[in-house]
């Protein structure tokens, strides 16, 4: 199995992440309930089991719920705290009065959106801290500052971003003092733009592909871990809801399950397993709450897809064959 690089930072940190998204009831008002926090308990418990112990949230999950009810069950069971990493982002927020959807890097909302997580999620300090989506009014020397004072007073201990593409991050790193220790993007079977990018390079079948020209490399040069988000593809491929699907995502589904069979595993392993194989040491989120399917996709780990196998589910899923 390849190495992580996010464990030159976080020791011994899992091959898999834990996405809270789902934590903490619905994108609505409503109070958490002790239903949510047995809920919270139980993922938290069958992540662990499983060999995970990193969790990923975000400022807006489930409108600040997903972190509030993880501090809940953490000031429940405090010795966990030491047990595990945790991530969150910040700089999205959501139209109000003052205007409509946008993403806010400066400082004071920098500042303001980590005290605010670590006040729900109750903890002195997080693990990583991630920049969520690129803001077009970033003043990087302002980032730089915040990310100084962030990590000067203890509050956060390594820094990251998601969804930006390589010049983005390479912009970004020049006025940092600290290294940009990971990027999460959008990557799975379904999603496979991010092989396609690479594999249509120089071929006029591929100007319509428009991903992220050398995100994968540049991650992997300056040893920058690449997360993958949507990696179950919303259980498309593992008994999901197929009535409305492409015939390529329905022949994907049989082949799934048909190695799965093959490997003596589960289909949800062999999706993540794809990632898995891609020697950029990708380190997929899993976001479900269901506790069979958390345990299902821990089995990931320990499946190694043959070269034939993956481009196998690469073709499939593309609904043709490799140029």
């Amino acid at each position: 199995m390849l190495h992580t690089p996010l464990a030159h930072y976080l020791p011994n940190v899992s091959k898999l992440v834990f996405g809270c998204m789902g934590l903490g009831g619905g994108w609505n008002k409503d109070p958490i309930t002790s239903t949510h926090l047995k809920q919270t308990h139980e993922c938290i418990d069958n992540a662990i089991e499983g060999g995970i112990n990193f969790f990923d949230h975000a400022d807006i999950y489930t409108f600040g719920k997903a972190e509030q009810v993880f501090g809940q069950a953490l000031s429940e069971r405090p010795e966990l705290r030491e047990h595990i990493y945790i991530q969150s982002k910040c700089g999205i927020k959501f139209a109000d009065d003052k205007g409509p959807k946008r993403y806010d890097f400066s400082a004071d909302w920098i500042e303001q959106s980590v005290e605010n997580s670590l006040k729900r999620l109750n903890t002195q300090y997080l693990d990583v801290l991630m920049l969520h989506r690129p803001d077009p009014l970033m003043e990087i020397d302002e980032v730089a500052r915040v990310f100084s004072c962030l990590k000067e007073s203890g509050k956060v201990k390594h820094f990251a971003v998601s969804n930006m593409q390589q010049h983005q991050m390479n912009f970004l790193q020049h006025a940092l003092d600290m290294p940009i220790v990971a990027n999460q993007i959008e990557a799975s079977l379904q999603k496979h733009q991010f092989i396609d990018e690479g594999l249509y390079a120089g071929n006029s079948d591929g100007k319509d592909i428009n991903f992220t020209p050398g995100n994968i490399e540049y991650c992997r040069s300056f040893d920058i871990q690449i997360q993958s988000w949507g990696s179950l593809c919303q259980g498309l491929y593992t008994g999901g809801d197929l009535s409305n699907a492409s015939q390529a995502d329905i022949n994907t589904s049989i082949l799934v399950n048909k190695l799965a069979a093959i490997y003596g595993t589960s289909a949800e392993a062999i999706v993540l397993a794809w990632l898995l194989r891609h020697p950029a040491s990708i380190q997929p989120i899993i976001g479900t709450t269901n506790a069979k399917r958390i345990k299902a996709s821990c089995e990931a780990i320990n499946v190694h897809l043959s070269r034939e196998h993956w481009y196998a589910l690469y073709e499939s899923a593309k609904g043709c064959e490799v140029p």
